[in-house]
């Protein structure tokens, strides 16, 4: 893997029966993606190949976002899609302390449950938090990433229910967040673009988008 973390912009074919499928099977769509970066990569293919990515709807288009340390688009089905690749390197290079920036994150804001003393030594359910139990959530991991937020406007997401034998039926609930925010440690934001933010990455959550916020 080369050091150059990139993002690719995929702009979905509609009439792409892959597409069509992928659209409506997350299980299936994080499979296609991951046929983008090199194979070999271990027990844990994602997290080393650093991939995140998120889907991105209006009424008449669907586009791709991929992010990952290296990616080749030619690996897609065919007439799955346009890709257009950048380095992440002049971003990156841009972000110092006090810079204003846009955001934009979908996430699967979530907290284990607290059990009863009788329940020690178990492990509490997964709990999707929701209105302004999530947004404090996410206030919290952007200050832990190295940004203070002050425009979060939350956006609810269809629910994510992967199609595979073992997921027990569990849905992850996603919620987009758009806003303005100020770097406060770029070292830290460095490092949460990179590994993504949150549980759900698999499903299309924890990618973190950022661009300079237009000077007032």
């Amino acid at each position: 893997m080369n050091d150059e973390p990139v993002i690719a912009r995929i702009r979905l074919n509609p009439h792409s029966r892959d597409v069509q499928r992928d659209l409506r099977d997350a299980t299936e769509m994080h499979r296609t993606v991951m046929r983008m970066v090199p194979d070999g990569l271990g027990d844990s293919p994602r997290s080393q190949a650093g991939m995140l990515y998120r889907i991105e709807e209006t009424d008449t288009t669907s586009t791709l976002l991929v992010q990952a340390n290296r990616l080749d688009p030619a690996r897609l089905p065919a007439g799955y899609g346009q890709a257009d690749i950048k380095s992440l390197t002049p971003m990156f290079t841009a972000l110092r302390k006090g810079l204003a920036v846009r955001y934009r994150i979908v996430l699967n804001p979530a907290k284990r449950e607290r059990l009863t003393l009788e329940a020690k030594g178990k492990r509490g359910r997964i709990m999707p938090l929701a209105g302004a139990d999530a947004d404090q959530w996410w206030l919290r991991r952007a200050a832990d990433s190295g940004l203070q937020v002050h425009v979060l406007m939350p956006t609810n997401m269809p629910p994510i229910r992967p199609r595979t034998q073992n997921s027990d039926g569990m849905r992850h609930s996603l919620i987009r967040y758009d806003g303005t925010a100020t770097v406060t440690d770029p070292d830290a934001l460095h490092d949460a673009v990179l590994a993504g933010i949150g549980r759900g990455k698999p499903y299309g959550a924890g990618l973190l988008s950022l661009a300079p916020a237009p000077a007032a």
